[in-house]
Formats: structure tokens, sequence, C-alpha cells
């Protein structure tokens, strides 16, 4: 049997293309799909915004926590505003 280059370790890995995140290519999916000045600028900005979060080692869902967290607050209340 053959050797097989399968390595399971890399699996969880967030794909990259050089410097660009996995994320990033739904825009440009969206911009070779409609290919208008307005995808082109949403595809280099989503470009740019999940370079800066890879760069800072934050994944989206991370990043969509750290912000909920930054919104509500450090106090958290421990019964509804309406009792």
């Amino acid at each position: 049997m053959g050797e097989i280059n399968a390595y399971w370790r890399d699996s969880a890995r967030r794909p990259q293309f050089f410097f660009i995140d996995g994320w990033a290519v739904f825009p440009m999916v969206l911009f070779l799909l409609h290919i208008r000045l307005w995808t082109f600028a949403v595809a280099i900005a989503a470009t740019a915004f999940f370079s800066f979060l890879s760069r800072y080692g934050f994944t989206v869902p991370v990043f969509l926590r750290l912000t909920r967290g930054f919104i509500t607050g450090p106090r958290k209340m421990a019964h509804p505003w309406w009792e």
C-alpha cells in the first residue's frame, strides 16, 4: 500500500492563501459573479478586514463574541428588566 499524505493535524487550521483568509473568498466570488466597482470595493474591504483579524489572531466567531461583549458591557442582569 502506498504512502498517504493526509495529515489530520492540519485539518483544524483555517484555510489561507498567503495572507488572505478563507472567509474573504465569499466577497471575491461575489465580485467575480457581479463585476462592478462597488463589488470590487466590498471585496477589497472584506479582504483587508479579514487580513486584519487574522493578523491579530482572531477568527470571525471570536471577533463577533468580542464585539457583543463590548456592546453589552461588563454588567449582566440576573433578572429580566421587565419584572
